[in-house]
């Protein structure tokens, strides 16, 4: 029965992001509507029926018929706009970029009878002045307002949920008050991967006895952030069932319960704020005897008026083991009645607290592996991350209230944005102009092809529409042993502030020596530089040279591959030189701090986005991120790295850094090569040498590496190893062989304070090595799919 200490008045909802949501427009313009749209597709389809110059990358629905008006039926309308122009739908298409759009809704209550499709690389935007509204119809049927991935006739997902990138929902509010409270009725429907978002939307919901409305419905999928949503009402406001997610600043009123869990291997939420709630968090999917979600992570949050905070299954007994791992870490509860509640009743009584530190699974301390349901030792948090003792965060600007005057469009200087034009002088001087007088870059969506690289000096501020690419090519990128930057963000030494937003930086070709983003400029702790929704994508896409064709998995014999001795414990493998693609793929430099990054996929391509049947490719980039930042105060929120040869993540003689969700692959192909192979371990960049390595699967590379460093906070990791040269028995359940033998290493005699919220690996022997001993093994951690230690303190 739902809780009933208080009730909200719907239109008084206020939302995080600080307005009320009204049904009375008091429309005010925004810059994204107003300015013209002249975005190119630089490659197109290859069997398209249109080209980069007639193609329509923004489309406003009101100019395909929508009238906003709160009586007609929108239903044809939208979806009118969503299809239009042969783009990669549901059912026909798996993925695509050549077909991007931005479906935009002014302000206004649009009326729907039956589900908006979302079609692949979409982001449906609305005016963030005044949040348009998707309301359903009394007759309403389908999936979700927004279906973002139909079931088709066969009864599956028409896209692979895990193969679902570069999509976005912002600005909207969903409606769904008029549909019969008893039916079953989803306001998203998002199963979905990486590169991909919600921001900035409501979920209006009845919350009359009985029910069955529900905010988001996700199944399946690999992601991926969420943030800034309010819920009101219904059954569920959400259920959540993905592999990984960090979710930032929910609130929920009135719901029978807030959070359904339904299963996972990792979930972080940061600023959760459930009100008047009969549950907060329910984990117990499964039950003790198979319980269904992993971990989750809860820091900075509030329950007020809930009868129950946390529904879990895990016992000591339970199965698996670790299963059911749950971290509270700052969690305050307000005439809560229980905090967390397990199979067998009250675990942990509420009342009118703060929980400073709590936890339920394995832990590793004092040399042994413990299962533990108990208060902890949260933390510490470097003072400058915190804000008011929270972990600083901030939203995408949107720039809401800045005149179109205040921007300058990229292509309206000059730039061609089409893949062939070399566009490095007009993007370079159009950045220094914009910077100096207080504008904002747009970059018009289309892919601009440089050939060397593009300074960002401090004070820019630079938006992309429907993720522009800056595509690195030629000569100036190529050398693997004097590598360039194809982005430079500030220079050393320089101090500023730079916020950049919704691009991907890639390359074309054999480019060795590209470091796709060097950030060298100092930030204030209080005031850092952000990086929104921007992506790093290697390989795997039309234009880039590197596809199928290019990077097959089984190397061929022509003229320019070239057989590379790796390490003495594989055998020599083929390597193709055109396909060795990127030596670094950020690096925040020892100059460097004060940076916030949120939602950041920084992906060497595993397989051909363009491609029907995804097929596999083996493209090689030498390294993930490269954190070197002496001052440190980096936040990493929400961010992914995967598929590079020697580590995904690196901390090297750095401190005061937050990260979670982080998330990882190895590279399919290892070991055949092995990390070092083609990329030679170079004492300047501190790369890991391996000399550790007694077997074949060792020398593959690192999902985290931490050396010399200290005050790091990992609040939830997922670190995966699913492959040994393209075949997955090794990360298969109940396996008897390992995909790696280590997979998160701890380095160096000044390092001190790593501390981890739930570890998830999959694939690799052990867990955790520190200076070269092993301290954590998988077999001893047992979770749904991965292996679980839910605390970890050195």
């Amino acid at each position: 029965m739902r809780s009933s200490f208080f009730s909200l008045s719907l239109f008084a909802v206020t939302a995080v992001v600080g307005q009320t949501y009204s049904n009375i427009s008091t429309s005010t313009s925004y810059w994204l509507e107003q300015i013209q749209h002249q975005g190119v597709v630089a490659f197109s389809a290859e069997a398209g029926s249109y080209n980069s110059s007639s193609y329509q990358v923004f489309r406003n629905v009101k100019d395909f018929g929508a009238k906003g008006d709160g009586i007609t039926d929108d239903t044809v309308a939208i979806n009118r706009a969503m299809s239009y122009g042969d783009r990669c739908a549901p059912g026909s298409c798996n993925s695509s970029t050549t077909s991007p759009a931005i479906v935009y809704f002014p302000a206004g209550t649009y009326i729907i009878s039956k589900s908006i499709i979302d079609y692949y690389f979409t982001q449906v935007i609305g005016n963030p002045n005044d949040l348009p509204i998707l309301k359903a119809a009394a007759n309403f049927s389908g999936d979700g307002l927004i279906d973002g991935d139909p079931y088709g006739s066969s009864g599956n997902l028409d896209f692979g949920s895990t193969n679902v990138f570069y999509r976005q929902i912002r600005n909207m509010i969903f409606d769904l008050q008029s549909v019969p409270f008893n039916k079953s009725t989803t306001g998203v429907h998002w199963p979905t991967a990486q590169a991909t978002s919600l921001q900035n939307c409501a979920f209006w919901m009845t919350d009359v006895p009985g029910t069955q409305q529900q905010g988001i419905f996700i199944e399946s999928g690999s992601g991926g952030y969420m943030g800034d949503l309010v819920f009101y009402g219904g059954i569920k406001g959400a259920a959540f069932g993905n592999q990984q997610f960090t979710v930032r600043n929910l609130t929920f009123y009135n719901a029978v319960t807030a959070i359904n869990q339904l299963w996972d291997w990792g979930w972080t939420y940061i600023g959760v704020s459930v009100i008047n709630c009969t549950t907060g968090l329910n984990m117990t999917a499964g039950g003790a005897g198979d319980q269904a979600v992993g971990s989750v992570t809860f820091i900075d949050s509030t329950f007020t008026n809930t009868g129950v905070a946390f529904a879990t299954a895990h016992n000591s007994t339970s199965i698996p083991a670790s299963a059911g791992s749950l971290i509270l870490d700052n969690v305050h509860f307000s005439n809560v009645p229980v905090a967390v509640q397990g199979p067998q009743g009250t675990v942990l009584p509420g009342g009118n607290m703060t929980v400073t530190g709590w936890g339920q699974g394995h832990s590793y301390t004092a040399n042994a592996t413990t299962n533990f349901q108990k208060p902890i030792t949260a933390f510490s948090r470097p003072q400058s991350l915190t804000t008011n003792g929270d972990i600083y965060t901030r939203s995408k600007p949107q720039y809401e209230a800045v005149p179109l005057t205040k921007f300058i469009s990229i292509r309206s200087q000059g730039a061609k944005g089409d893949g062939q034009t070399d566009d490095t002088v007009v993007i370079n001087t159009v950045l220094k102009t914009a910077a100096s007088l207080g504008q904002i870059v747009f970059f018009d969506a289309g892919t601009y092809k440089v050939t060397s690289t593009i300074y960002i000096p401090p004070g820019s501020k630079i938006v992309g529409e429907s993720y522009s690419v800056i595509m690195g090519s030629g000569a100036f990128f190529s050398s693997i042993t004097a590598p360039q930057p194809i982005i430079s963000v500030g220079l050393a030494g320089e101090t500023g502030i730079v916020e950049w937003s919704d691009m991907v930086v890639s390359t074309q070709g054999a480019t060795a020596g590209a470091i796709l983003i060097e950030w060298n400029l100092a930030s204030p702790e209080a005031t850092p530089s952000g990086m929104w929704d921007v992506h790093a994508r290697i390989g795997g896409f039309a234009g880039s040279e590197l596809q199928l064709a290019d990077c097959p998995i089984t190397p061929s014999s022509s003229s320019n591959t070239t057989t590379v001795a790796p390490y003495s414990n594989t055998t020599s493998t083929s390597v193709n030189t055109n396909c060795i693609a990127a030596f670094l793929t950020m690096h925040i430099t020892p100059s460097a701090s004060g940076l916030y990054l949120e939602n950041n996929w920084f992906w060497t391509a595993d397989h051909d986005i363009e491609d029907p049947s995804l097929t596999q490719i083996t493209i090689y980039t030498g390294r993930g991120i490269l954190c070197e930042s002496t001052a440190g105060n980096i936040w990493l929120v929400g961010t992914a790295v995967e598929h590079h040869s020697l580590y995904q993540y690196q901390f090297v003689n750095t401190k005061n850094i937050f990260a979670g969700q982080v998330q990882t692959e190895t590279a399919y192909y290892q070991p055949a090569p092995d990390a070092l192979t083609p990329f030679t371990a170079l004492q300047a960049w501190n790369d890991p040498v391996f000399t550790e390595c007694t077997g074949g699967k060792c020398a593959e590379g690192w999902g985290v590496r931490v050396v010399e460093s200290r005050d790091i906070g990992f609040y939830g990791v997922g670190l995966y190893s699913f492959f040994d040269n393209y075949s997955t028995a090794c990360s298969a359940v109940n396996s008897t062989s390992a995909c790696q033998s280590r997979i998160f290493s701890i380095e160096g005699n000044s390092t001190k304070d790593i501390n981890i919220y739930n570890l998830n690996t999959i694939g690799s022997t052990n867990m955790i090595t520190r200076n070269g001993v092993d301290l954590v093994q998988a077999k001893d951690n047992v979770n749904v799919f991965p292996d679980t230690i839910a605390y970890f303190s050195l």
